[in-house]
Parts: C-alpha cells; structure tokens; sequence
C-alpha cells in the first residue's frame, strides 16, 4: 500500500488496560456511603482515570523539562497540567535531571508516586505505561523510539528524527510494522500561521509555486571533537549518555554544546531544519516525496544550497534573502508567479498583502489542523490514527537535511532517487547514507 500521510494505522494497536482507581473500587461499594470527587468520576468536564493515557518521559533536559510541566510553545502546565494524562516515570542519565523532574511531576499530584530510571529500558519495560515522550539528544531518538515501539508505546519524540538517513528510515519501517502512533516534535505542523501559509500556496493564491527559500543558519555548522579529557561528575551515567555515538572523553563543553559535534548531530541543518525545510515540504505538496538533485555552493555560478523537484520547483538555503524579505529571516518564503508567502513563529507577511485576509474555502485544500501539538498526539493515541507530524512526514523531512549536508560535505552535486530513497550511482554519498553504532547499540 502506497504511504500516504493521512490513512488510518494498517496495524492498530489495542489500548492496554489501565490501572484501577479507587473512585472504581467506591463505585462498587455501594453499602458505604462515600463522596467521590467529580474529577474521579470523569464528570464536569474532567476525563475519568481509566481513560487517561499513562505517560512517562524519556531525558528531562531543557526540553524534556518543558513537556513535563510547560513552556512557551507546549500546552499550559505541559503534560502534568492535562486531565487526559497522568505521568508516571521519568529516565534520564543525569540524576540532577531526573530528581528534578520527578520533584516538578510529584508537586503537581500532591503526592509521590512518579518512578526514575537511568536505563530507558526499564521504563519500557513497565506494562501500565501506554506512550513515552522522548526529548533526549538526537543521537538517541531512533534506537529509543524504535525500542518504545516494539514495546507497544506510542511515541511523541523531539525532533530532528536521526542523525543518517539510513536510522530514519529504519524508525519509518519499525513504526509501521508495530501500528505505533508516532508524533515528531516539530510543532509548527500545530501552528495556523504555517498551515495557512501553506494552504495559501497550496491552493494557488500564489501562483505556480517557483521557489521556497529556507533561512537555516549556517550549512553545515557541526565539527569534529577534539577537546581534552574531564573527570566525569558522579551524577552522569557517561556511558549511557554517549549511546550509539563515537567514543568521546568527556569535556563539559561537548556535553553541554553536544549539537556542535558531529559525532552528535548534524548542526543547524537538521536543528532547525527539522522545522524549516518541514514546512518547505509541506507547501510545496512534496511531503512523501524529494528532490532529484542538491547541490552546494560552488563560488560561482551556485551561490546558495539549492535543492531540484521533478515539477521544477526548487528550494534554497537561503537566510540573508529570507532576513531581507520578512522581519523574521529564521523562517520560511515561498515564491509564486503571483505573489509570495512568508512565515515565521509565529506571523506572516504576504505579496500581495490582503493574500493574509483569505478565507480558504470549503471546497478547496484544508491542511491537518491541530489545537496543540500535544493534544494532536495524544487525538491520534485514541483514536489510532496518523497525526500531523507522523513518521512518514518526518523521515522524509529530514532526509532533505541530510542530503544537504551531504551535499556541502562531498562539495559537489548529489543525485537523489525520492522514489527509492537512494543515491544515483554515488559511492561516496552511500557512504554517508549511514554509520556504525558503538557496541552494542545497532539499528
């Protein structure tokens, strides 16, 4: 069956049991008079705890953190702030971190239940737990997403999906073959300015779509780690931090500014690329596919990293142009043959200008539209369905980074195949396709 980003889950999983509460217990034990609250019983607008879905989180780092209490772009109180949600474990490899996430969920319940591991695999080990939410470095999202899937957890993981093409499309087929609902955190698949810009375009108020210039900092920002050895503090498990990554001693700074590296990750194009070229994706009509063509600056004739689609339309890494051309230049500018589009976090600017008071009709293209990232998630878990973000859209998404920065790496033009995901007959791009994991860690 053809992939396609909105059908149905092929294999879907049951939901587990949840855990009884004690509002059940008092619903049976009729001879005993006893107030039950309100939220126990599911009523005045509360979900009953049998229909809760039994969360824990996987690395609690400024991000992870975020989702478990809030921030400026989750829903407010992050999960422990949901009625629909109760979180019951959190892992992570520092133990500061994860005390002080267990402190932050247990503050909220009033009590002192929440679990901490070091191992995520002893938390996917434990059966009431329904669906994981993975915010760890980028290193970790496909080995623990695809363990959380075989596991029968649902998945929402922080973006960028993989740090090769080859570990995105390993999580790809892992997630189908399990029927998992999987969310990748890239929320502007939430946001109603990027939908809408996107449906703009999408349905020709632009014209032909020519061009989509992203405002990515920096090409290929990562470099190679060359920094002295450091005692490791007692509260890191260095080991497990490391993960499939190199062997590296340990030094604050790469610990601290591990995206840098890129032993760890692939820089600023596949940081906020993740989020940008998405977007770019998503406009274009180009989200299950790719481009046939990507090819660096060359100091001459190519000035910018610019991308080729069979239909003509191109994309550049381009953020002077984006800067010049909106007030935010960290966003996204389509090019039509009548007019153009511009978004950013979280506003847009339109040519012409009244293009921002259309109201897309009822008969025309309409994009997944969310109330949050979050609840788009956890929509899907109960109703076993694809969300915005889902593994399909975001393997794809992130291959464009990839090949990128394979492109600035190898210094010359690369052939791709978005049929077959695959190099047109170049050794040495298929050699950057993928790398070898440290023992014994594999896909």
């Amino acid at each position: 069956m053809k992939e396609t980003a909105v059908s149905k889950l092929s294999n879907p999983v049951s939901r587990r049991s949840l855990i009884k509460t004690a509002a059940a217990a008092a619903i049976g034990a009729a001879s005993f008079p006893t107030v039950v609250p309100a939220r126990a019983l599911g009523r005045g607008g509360h979900t009953a705890p049998s229909n809760r879905i039994v969360l824990g989180h996987i690395g609690v780092g400024g991000q992870g953190t975020q989702h478990v209490v809030g921030g400026p772009w989750t829903q407010k109180g992050g999960m422990t702030g949901r009625d629909d949600v109760q979180v019951v474990a959190i892992c992570d490899v520092n133990q500061g971190r994860r005390d002080n996430a267990r402190h932050l969920v247990n503050d909220r319940y009033g009590n002192s239940d929440c679990a901490v591991y070091n191992d995520f695999r002893d938390l996917l080990a434990r059966k009431d737990v329904d669906a994981v939410l993975i915010a760890t470095g980028e290193r970790w999202h496909p080995l623990i997403s695809m363990a959380a899937a075989r596991a029968g957890k649902d998945i929402y993981c922080e973006k960028p999906t993989s740090v090769t093409i080859a570990e995105a499309q390993a999580l790809r087929q892992t997630v189908r073959d399990y029927g998992i609902v999987f969310q990748q955190g890239t929320q502007q698949r939430s946001s109603y300015s990027f939908r809408f810009a996107c449906e703009l375009v999408l349905n020709g108020y632009i014209g032909q779509l020519k061009e989509v210039v992203v405002g990515v900092a920096g090409g290929p920002t990562y470099k190679q780690c060359t920094l002295p050895s450091q005692p490791v503090p007692s509260y890191l498990d260095y080991d497990m931090w490391l993960g499939p990554a190199p062997w590296r001693p340990y030094n604050a700074d790469m610990v601290g500014g591990w995206m840098a590296y890129r032993d760890f990750s692939g820089g600023e194009m596949t940081n906020w690329g993740a989020h940008h070229w998405d977007m770019a994706q998503w406009g274009s009509g180009n989200q299950l596919s790719g481009p046939t063509l990507i090819v660096p600056p060359n100091g001459k004739d190519v000035k910018v990293l610019t991308y080729h689609f069979k239909n003509g339309v191109t994309y550049t890494r381009d953020p002077d142009r984006t800067a010049r051309e909106s007030p935010d230049g960290n966003g996204v500018l389509f090019v039509g043959t009548k007019g153009k589009v511009a978004v950013w976090r979280y506003d847009l600017k339109t040519w012409p200008e009244n293009l921002k008071q259309v109201k897309i009709g009822p008969n025309e293209i309409h994009l997944h539209s969310a109330e949050n990232h979050h609840t788009d998630w956890l929509n899907a878990i109960r109703t076993r369905s694809r969300p915005g973000a889902d593994i399909a859209i975001s393997a794809r998404s992130i291959t464009i980074s990839h090949l990128g920065n394979i492109a600035y790496e190898l210094g010359r033009p690369v052939h791709w195949n978005p049929d077959t995901e695959t190099f047109v007959n170049d050794p040495d791009a298929d050699r950057l396709f993928a790398r070898s994991m440290r023992s014994p860690w594999h896909l």
